[in-house]
């Protein structure tokens, strides 16, 4: 007789749920856009991203957004869309003119950062990513 396998503690392979809390935003009307990262190599680039999300903050200056992500690690990019024609606007040098995020709160300076610096590890439950925007 085959013994039943063991039950895993945790949940290892499966999904759990995260909340985003992104702060201090710049306006309390303009779309805030949310881009979900696992895949280092992936990160910031056009389209690498696993999957988006486009929160209309309703009058306020602070946006929670519970959501599930498949364990391991995430880093997250945020863009408020201050003129709302659906992209980030930038400069002559390519720095963003419009506020944007990133999580772990990282805030480049020379460079855009590396998934490294803003990743965070799901692996279970009631995890929040704290993150302000940058004006």
């Amino acid at each position: 007789m085959l013994a039943a396998a063991p039950v895993v503690a945790g949940n290892p392979t499966g999904t759990s749920s995260v909340t985003v809390v992104v702060s201090a935003l710049a306006s309390s009307q303009s779309v805030v856009k949310l881009y979900f990262y696992n895949l280092r190599d992936q990160f910031l680039k056009p389209q690498g991203y696993a999957f988006k999300k486009v929160v209309q903050p309703g009058g306020q200056r602070q946006i929670t957004l519970p959501v599930d992500l498949p364990h391991g690690e995430w880093a997250v990019a945020i863009t408020q869309d201050m003129n709302n024609n659906d992209k980030l606007d930038k400069n002559f040098v390519g720095i963003p003119t419009e506020p944007f995020a990133f999580s772990n709160n990282v805030r480049p300076v020379m460079a855009p950062p590396d998934f490294n610096e803003c990743k965070f590890v799901v692996a279970g439950p009631g995890k929040v990513v704290s993150i302000v925007l940058t004006k």
